[in-house]
């Protein structure tokens, strides 16, 4: 997994953005649309310093519509919590799954039925490294 530093978050150029929202049913013809801009950087990164981004490599989460080379935003600032997904440090790597706290301990749960989930051994060398916030997935 590779993981990327958000840069020029200081110098940027604001996005066209329709004012109204995109109806998902059957669209009304009467509705004005005004344009205006949007700033990615505001709307999806709360905390710039400990902000990341990191390519998905693999399919253990698809069913959470995360898909193999999808761009996923992370945040190391955020307490983790109890079914967040996650960028995590397991034994020398990195995966992307689930926290899933139990009172047997923690697991991490992918979406995908074909991946196992893994429950962290005592000994394991193991870190939650930062909490997913966004997935941007390419439609085409």
């Amino acid at each position: 997994m590779e993981i990327y530093q958000i840069e020029g978050l200081e110098d940027h150029e604001e996005t066209p953005f329709v004012d109204g929202s995109v109806q998902a049913g059957f669209p009304s013809p009467a509705q004005d649309y005004t344009e205006m801009n949007i700033d990615l950087n505001k709307e999806l990164i709360s905390h710039k310093a400990t902000t990341f981004c990191t390519r998905v490599s693999g399919n253990s989460m698809i069913d959470a519509n995360v898909h193999d080379g999808d761009l996923l935003i992370v945040d190391r600032g955020l307490e983790p919590r109890n079914n967040d997904m996650a960028v995590c440090f397991v034994d020398g790597e990195f995966t992307l799954k689930y926290i899933e706290v139990r009172n047997d301990g923690i697991w991490l749960r992918p979406a995908n039925p074909d991946f196992p989930m893994l429950k962290i051994d005592p000994e394991s060398n193991f870190s939650i490294w930062g909490v997913v916030t966004y997935s941007i997935h390419k439609q085409r």
